[in-house]
């Protein structure tokens, strides 16, 4: 018997991937966290075999959980389910640690296919992403041009995200428990990657770039 544990602060999506592993013969819940400080006092008490998780919650990056949950249990495998553009961010779930990324409106069955090639140790990815990542590291490609949001980096895409929800440089800085000169830093960087003349345009980027979905959803 695997033992899943979940991480969302959607109820209702809770409830619901709840229902489906509980209706697993070789599957068991066995609890979940609204929120990455909650997930990372209640895993390392409940020991699952692995976590569900979603990229988008209140308190912390998900992409920012997974790195911190490895480093307190190594091994941990997790799979990240969310409604984010898979092009933009399964490798990255990939490279923070994840072992696979399966978009929300999927079919149901997606998922727990998912969670049991994570158990078995293989990585889960849709045809799409795995035929991209494949195609970036074939000897001989030709590295593809990145536009956009995809250029930045981790960091940079979180506070890119923050900024197109309104928080200004000192309510992200309080968000990540960085400083505000550091979140400015890394809003310059997010300028001059995107083209952009100055802090009012990044912002309005980010704003339109958020009404636009931020990233939810398969373009």
């Amino acid at each position: 018997m695997s033992r899943i544990y979940l991480v969302d602060d959607h109820p209702v999506v809770c409830g619901g991937i709840r229902r489906m592993i509980e209706g697993e013969p070789d599957l068991e819940y066995c609890g979940e966290a609204a929120c990455a400080a909650a997930a990372l006092s209640g895993i390392p008490r409940a020991d699952p075999d692995l976590v569900v998780m979603d990229i988008s919650l209140p308190d912390k990056s998900g992409l920012e959980l997974i790195k911190d949950l490895l480093a307190l249990c190594p091994g941990i495998r997790i799979l990240v389910f969310s409604m984010h553009d898979e092009m933009l961010y399964a490798e990255r779930v990939i490279r923070a640690g994840g072992r696979g990324y399966v978009a929300k409106i999927s079919d149901s069955g997606n998922l727990i296919g998912a969670i049991r090639e994570v158990l078995w140790g293989s990585l889960s990815l849709s045809e799409r992403v795995a035929g991209h990542i494949l195609n970036r590291m074939s000897v001989g490609q030709k590295r593809e041009t990145t536009f956009g949001p995809a250029v930045l980096t981790d960091r940079e895409l979180e506070i890119f995200h923050f900024l197109g929800q309104g928080l200004s440089s000192q309510q992200i800085a309080e968000r990540l428990h960085i400083s505000s000169r550091t979140v400015d830093a890394h809003r310059n960087n997010i300028r001059l990657k995107l083209s952009l003349p100055d802090a009012p345009a990044v912002m309005r980027e980010a704003v339109i770039w958020v009404e636009l979905g931020g990233g939810r959803g398969n373009r």
